[in-house]
């Protein structure tokens, strides 16, 4: 199916909701860790096939802000699984940028500290950017944003009063596009998830507005480069008209042909 691709059209940047760990595992009469370290394994290739298609940029969703009310030895787990992951040369192997997005400072330390090397040791990598979201939640992200914009506005109106139409003027689409955590690159083109559920569960709720979503039943442990092929192929098999009539954006793509 790779072959049947347009190479042209891969989208730049794919968001993934990697679900069905655990149920997978479980099939299994495997500890739900079991089906994270499968896991792990399928980021990796994944990663690979991404670079060599043309992806420019791949976001992960690893954990959210409402994991932390899981088990807590399955949370040690999986903060085990992120520290291990991280010594992986896949990002140097494949020329990958590592970026992470989300409120790491509820992490272990040691967490942390190793996801600041990896951004480090990788921060010259072009091929392309993973980024892991890591105790994430879009609320919470637009909830900082709001917060950040709020203080910006106070500290440059100093102890002087604020017209409506000025803070209005303030509160702009770009203005919070800047303070959120993705400010660094483009919204997705194309949103995977896989495990059968259909929701985005609290996922760049503000970054997914015009993204094309692709839900499948196969749990992530189980998806492959072919189940990535499909996702790609039916996301070039749909027209993005972004709120314009069909007919305006086949006049468009006539126009600058």
């Amino acid at each position: 199916m790779a072959e049947e691709l347009d190479k042209t059209r891969v989208p730049q940047h794919i968001a993934i909701i990697m679900d069905g760990n655990g149920r997978w595992a479980t099939e299994r009469n495997k500890p739900r860790s079991y089906g994270h370290q499968a896991g792990v394994d399928t980021v990796r290739r994944i990663t690979s096939e991404c670079v060599r298609l043309g992806v420019k940029y791949l976001t992960l969703y690893t954990f959210s802000t409402e994991n932390w009310n899981r088990p807590v030895d399955e949370i040690s787990a999986l903060m085990g699984l992120v520290l291990s992951s991280l010594e992986d040369e896949i990002f140097m192997k494949n020329n990958v940028r590592f970026q992470v997005i989300g409120d790491i400072q509820r992490l272990p330390r040691e967490v942390q500290d190793k996801l600041r090397e990896t951004m480090k040791h990788t921060s010259r990598n072009s091929a392309m950017t993973m980024v892991v979201a890591l105790s994430y939640s879009s609320r919470w992200e637009i909830t900082k944003a709001c917060k950040a914009i709020t203080k910006e506005i106070l500290a440059k109106s100093g102890n002087k009063s604020i017209s409506k139409d000025e803070l209005a003027n303030l509160i702009t689409e770009e203005n919070i596009n800047g303070h959120l955590e993705t400010a660094f690159m483009p919204d997705p083109d194309l949103l995977i998830r896989t495990g059968g559920e259909l929701r985005i569960s609290n996922y760049m709720l503000w970054q997914l507005a015009y993204s094309e979503l692709y839900f499948c039943n196969t749990y992530w442990p189980d998806f492959d480069e072919n189940d990535l092929h499909k996702a790609i192929s039916s996301f070039q098999n749909r027209q993005r008209r972004f709120g314009r009539t069909e007919k305006q954006v086949e006049n468009e793509k006539q126009d600058t042909e």
